[in-house]
């Protein structure tokens, strides 16, 4: 089982922005590979922290991951998190534990920082089919990636390092830190050589099928992750990431309300006064339902587990069956001459624990 983001970081779920900032910092300099080279553990324990501040470091996340918890990033295709190495570490938080090492803040000795691609967005519709058992689906992207024969050199402005420090005074004193190269995005290295029909950076624009699991439960809104199916960087950096928003396409029978599904049952006069079983068409495979006699519109019955999955793992909805009696706009002779010597009788209410089977029997043949 996956360890909680606030026991990784240890902070506590009323935890604000600043404290998160702070425990993941001193997270970071605990296992920092600088300090710990060859130490696999710690490794392992620093890419977590940067998980997990990933995560609880931003506001939208955070909730996503306080409502769905960590079923949402299985496989690395979570709502933002999820599959993080150290380039991606580097790359986005350095600057938070750069100074701590003497500028370093790309880890390793120093070494030059690799600059990332621009993540993708695209929004996919799902059938509540797809969303009650999970689907894969192929997309085709159109991904910026490096054009041949592209060459680069040293960045002149970083020297090839990928940062640039800067000289902050605070009132505890002058902070260095560390930034990515403007110039040159983090890579080090700037174009040398452009081949025709490329963007200032190198790059052309190919178009590539993603596959994309989807898993079950999803609702409208939600947001997944496909690690480096982005842009590509230039200088072969590191390619960005496809944000995947979820649509949900309206069911024409049933409507939806979190895990529950909601369904409209429209029975005559005649089957509400003398009960009948009804089939119903599910999402997957049918169910029999028994409307005893007598049973009045408004009722709603419920089938257990028959809604859709919850995205965390945490059971099923059920699905709510709204019976509704219709009455019927026109009447034959016959039927209105039978309605009007029931409205002679003011205190005649049809029932069944009345027993009159007669009556029950004459509705059935007029509207059977």
């Amino acid at each position: 089982m996956k360890e909680d983001y606030y026991d990784i970081l240890g902070v506590s779920k009323g935890a604000n922005t600043a404290e998160i900032k702070k425990a993941y910092r001193k997270k970071a300099i605990q296992y920092h590979p600088d300090k710990n080279p060859d130490d696999r553990t710690a490794e392992a324990n620093f890419k977590k922290a940067a998980e997990a501040y990933e995560i609880l470091g931003n506001e939208e996340k955070r909730s996503k991951y306080d409502q769905y918890g960590h079923a949402a990033f299985e496989g690395g295709q979570g709502f933002g998190g999820g599959g993080m190495n150290m380039d991606d570490i580097f790359s986005q938080f350095g600057d938070i534990f750069g100074s701590a090492f003497g500028g370093g803040g790309s880890g390793f000795g120093g070494s030059q920082r690799r600059a990332k691609g621009s993540d993708m967005r695209i929004r996919v519709k799902l059938s509540l089919e797809e969303i009650a058992f999970g689907v894969e689906k192929k997309i085709k992207v159109p991904r910026k990636v490096q054009a041949p024969g592209v060459r680069y050199g040293t960045c002149s402005t970083c020297n090839g390092q990928g940062q640039v420090m800067k000289i902050t005074n605070t009132i505890l004193g002058r902070m260095q830190t560390a930034a990515a190269c403007s110039t040159c995005g983090g890579s080090g290295q700037s174009l040398v050589n452009r081949p025709s029909g490329t963007d200032p950076m190198g790059m052309i624009k190919k178009e590539e099928t993603v596959s994309i699991k989807i898993p079950a439960g999803v609702e409208e809104g939600m947001q997944l992750k496909v690690s480096g199916k982005g842009n590509d960087a230039p200088s072969n950096g590191i390619s960005g990431d496809l944000l995947v928003l979820i649509e949900e396409v309206p069911h024409e029978i049933f409507i939806r309300e979190n895990n529950h599904l909601h369904y409209d049952l429209y029975i005559s006069i005649s089957e509400a006064s003398l009960g009948i079983s009804k089939e119903l068409t599910l999402l997957e495979g049918k169910a029999r339902i028994k409307l005893e006699s007598g049973i009045q519109s408004g009722k709603t019955l419920r089938l257990r587990s028959k809604g859709l999955p919850s995205v965390n793992g945490y059971g099923t909805g059920d699905l709510l069956v709204h019976v509704n009696v219709w009455t019927p706009k026109t009447l034959n002779k016959e039927q209105r001459q039978f309605f009007e010597k029931m409205a002679e009788d003011d205190n005649f209410i049809p029932s069944p624990n009345k027993g009159d089977k007669s009556f029950f029997e004459k509705v059935k043949d007029m509207f059977a």
